[in-house]
């Protein structure tokens, strides 16, 4: 698979099959993610792989906190915008509807916050997750480069024929993850990254993207 077809093929998976995912091909991707670009060459990432009993007393626990109606822990940074405006706004709530009808969520659902957090917190079925953290002494410039080894690991994953789904969610229950990984209190939680082989015949969501012409500017010749 060369990278074009790695960007193209990479989504977000929100359905995945219990096929464990092969702890010498994870080690490779993990390996030679380890490239990606990083100011200073800090290297600013704190990974911890997930899976097995330990993830699934985590999914126990988080998924019973998201039923109980739980709000989850204060936010250590703002998922998106308070107030979005367009086309922001517009391109999430066209994604939003078309992710969760795919689920079976309806809008309309009063149940609907319940059930989209029970369905995050078992990661959507996948037999890992990858937690990333940053020392809290870290600026803006070093979450760049923890997004850009995300990404880097993302395609990596789709080059071993493997699938992923980033979880900023993790962050609303990131007591119970942190208690659960051992991080300090040194290090703040960025989000989760689902790994797993699609399930068979789940439903294939692939949300539009702007134009270039809208999100590009060229300059010069």
């Amino acid at each position: 698979m060369d990278v074009y077809e790695a960007v193209d093929s990479r989504r977000a998976v929100r359905a995945f099959s219990e096929r464990p995912v092969p702890r010498e091909v994870l080690a490779r991707v993990l390996a030679a993610a380890s490239r990606a670009p990083s100011s200073g060459n800090l290297q600013p990432w704190q990974v911890y792989v997930v899976s097995g009993e330990p993830l699934a007393e985590l999914k126990r626990q988080a998924t019973a906190r998201a039923l109980a109606g739980d709000p989850g822990d204060e936010r250590e940074y703002p998922m998106y915008p308070a107030e979005p405006a367009a086309p922001y706004a517009d391109r999430f709530a066209a994604a939003a509807a078309q992710r969760y009808a795919a689920l079976g969520i309806e809008r309309q659902d009063p149940q609907r916050p319940v059930k989209i957090a029970a369905l995050n917190t078992q990661a959507f079925g996948a037999p890992l997750v990858l937690f990333c953290y940053l020392d809290r002494a870290m600026g803006p410039g070093q979450w760049a480069d923890a997004g850009m080894y995300l990404q880097t690991v993302m395609l990596l994953l789709r080059a071993e024929g493997l699938h992923s789904c980033p979880q900023v969610m993790w962050t609303m229950y990131r007591r119970t993850v942190n208690r659960l990984v051992g991080a300090g209190d040194r290090l703040v939680l960025l989000c989760g990254v689902a790994v797993g082989f699609e399930e068979e015949g789940a439903p294939r969501v692939r949300t539009g993207r702007a134009e270039v012409t809208e999100t590009v500017r060229f300059v010069g010749d």
